[in-house]
Parts: structure tokens; sequence; C-alpha cells
């Protein structure tokens, strides 16, 4: 659940937090941790390619291991852990050579449960293995869009996809953007839902929480002169005047297509996403 505070002042009257009390309270590991230059939204020039973003609090990169290509070797969950990079929690492994890594942790997954990856293995929360063994209705997540390069679909808190059927040697996948795509059988895919589902239920409370994050403030193109932006002007509160909301480039702001029609893996989709 998440958490609630007391209304010591306006903002906090509305704000929702984290519940932390289910993670294992112990230090991150050193050496599975990196350093790591945010861009804050400017490319190699050092110009501004992604309005509003800078500042922000420092924090270290956690080497998460999303291939998972160490096969038939069991691995004990050691803890559950917060992750400040990402909106899922991470779970350390210690498996049975000694090695230690981090996966992303599941709904359910706790410390003691043991897992693995292989061709086949138990459909319980963490483990990993093809695709194409995997029965229909299994909710999985981490998936791999090509054999051997590690998951890279399904990552985010909360979120799963849902094997809907196998033909030949592919796998029909509803992803969670109810987009129905072709997986090629051989890829591999983690069983269970992510874990953190509370995320989506968040409420910032107020715009210093949203700086911590590395998001500066927006400012409404109705609220500008005609001359910073097409919604701008007007003697007080104006409606913005034109058929559609634009862009401060002039470009169409809502409902646009940006997915090239070209592109090879198209027909890989069996069915586009709901509006």
């Amino acid at each position: 659940m998440a958490r609630t505070y007391k209304p010591t002042t306006p903002s906090r009257r509305q704000m929702m937090g984290y519940d932390f009390s289910n993670l294992s309270k112990i230090e991150p590991l050193k050496k599975l941790m990196a350093g790591f230059k945010r861009d804050k939204g400017r490319n190699n020039q050092g110009r501004i390619t992604t309005r509003h973003r800078g500042g922000g609090a420092k924090r270290l990169y956690r080497l998460i291991d999303f291939k998972q290509e160490k096969m038939n070797v069991p691995a004990k969950v050691f803890s559950v852990e917060y992750d400040p990079n990402r909106t899922v929690r991470i779970a350390r492994l210690h498996y049975a050579d000694g090695e230690k890594r981090y996966i992303l942790a599941p709904e359910g997954l706790k410390v003691g449960d043991e897992i693995i990856v292989s061709e086949r293995a138990k459909l319980e929360p963490g483990n990993r293995m093809k695709l194409k063994n995997i029965p229909q209705g299994t909710v999985i997540h981490n998936i791999e869009l090509h054999p051997g390069k590690g998951g890279q679909i399904v990552k985010s808190a909360g979120s799963s996809a849902t094997v809907l059927a196998h033909e030949g040697g592919y796998v029909q996948v509803v992803l969670p953007s109810s987009e129905v795509r072709r997986f090629h059988g051989d890829v591999m895919a983690s069983i269970g839902q992510l874990s953190n589902a509370e995320h989506s239920s968040i409420k910032i409370g107020k715009a210093g929480r949203n700086r911590y994050l590395g998001w500066r403030p927006a400012v409404r193109g109705t609220a500008m002169n005609p001359v910073d932006h097409p919604h701008g002007g007007g003697e007080g509160r104006q409606g913005i005047g034109l058929k559609y909301p634009k862009t401060p480039w002039g470009k169409h702001a809502l409902g646009v297509k940006t997915r090239n029609k070209k592109k090879k893996s198209s027909k890989f989709i069996v069915r586009r996403r709901k509006k």
C-alpha cells in the first residue's frame, strides 16, 4: 500500500509516498554499483534536446542482470532493495557458485526464495525460461526481443504481459499497452508481475519533489506571448484559438502516430494497441 502523511502543510495533505517496510534493511552491494553522468536533456554539443530536465538528486547506478544467462544454476534471494533509477524494486541473488547479481523483483518474491534460469522451469515468480515453454495465460515480464539479447520490454513497476497463443515457432503475447505481438519461441522471459504496483497511485504533492527527480518547471503555452508559442497571447485567459493544440514549433501536439510505417518489426505486430 502507498504511504500517506500527516497534513502538516497543504501539499503534505495530498502527498502519497512509497511503503518501504517490506524492503531489506541493508546497504546495496558496492561492486554492483557504478557512478554515471546524466545528460540532463542535452546532447553532445550541450544543447537542450529535451526540455524541462536538469538538477535532481545524485544517485548511483545499480548494475541489473537483464540477460540472466546463468543457466541451470540455482540462486537464493538475499534481499529485496530500492533502486533510485527505476520504478520497480530489485532483488539481490546469491548463486550456488558464489556469484552475486541484481535482477528486477517480481511481485511475491521474498528473501530466502530460490529461483532458476532454465529452458523449462516451475511457474514461480522470478524463474526464467524460453517463451515457447511457457503455457498459455501465464503472466510474464522482462521479455527479450531477440534471443540472447537480454530483456528489453515489460520492465516497469507493476507491469506484466500475458502469453496468448503458440503458433509455429512463434508465441503471441499481449503487452501492457494492449498490443498483441509475436515473439520468437527461443526468447527468454521471466515469470510473474513486476513489484511496486502502487507506483501508479503515488501523488507527488509538491513541485520540489519533482525537482528531486530531475524535472524542471514547464510553462504553459497559453501563458506565453504569441512570439513564444502558438497558444500565446490574448487579453486575460483565452482559448488557444486553433483547431488543434500545437507544440512550440507549430506541429500537432496530440494524436500523431510516430511509428515509422516501413519499420521491419511491424510484421510481428498482430494487433496495434488501443487508443
